[in-house]
């Protein structure tokens, strides 16, 4: 049985699509703009983009009582990889002790004008 996730404590899904579903012990969660769900707005700063996207990442794992240590792996777009020794060092501050397998990605665009989007896995 699958379980969809939702939380208001993240962006809310802006297609036709869930914030993350959970299947036994996985957690894949939808890409993750860096919209600030209290105001509905986004920085222009790469860094608080990235610092937007973790965080809407972390709430979602926590509607499913799990932390940033269940990420197994995540995926990085971003419009512009001369950003990525930005959105490195953000990264790692947030995956300090656990260092998930990842891969960054080079794309045209992404919704709402965004500069990153993030998805992940999870496992318990």
């Amino acid at each position: 049985m699958v379980k969809t996730i939702q939380t208001k404590k993240a962006p809310a899904a802006i297609g036709a699509y869930s914030q993350a579903v959970e299947k036994g012990n996985l957690l894949f969660i939808s890409g993750q703009l860096p919209i600030n769900p209290e105001t509905n707005e986004m920085s222009e700063s790469i860094v608080e983009q990235a610092e937007q996207s973790l965080r809407n990442i972390q709430a979602i794992l926590s509607a499913s009582d799990m932390t940033l240590e269940h990420v197994v792996k995540n995926t990085i777009f971003v419009t512009s990889l001369e950003q990525a020794a930005a959105v490195n060092e953000v990264y790692a501050k947030f995956f300090r002790e656990t260092q998930p397998a990842r891969a960054m990605v080079g794309v045209k665009e992404l919704p709402k004008n965004a500069s990153i989007e993030i998805e992940s896995i999870a496992m318990r």
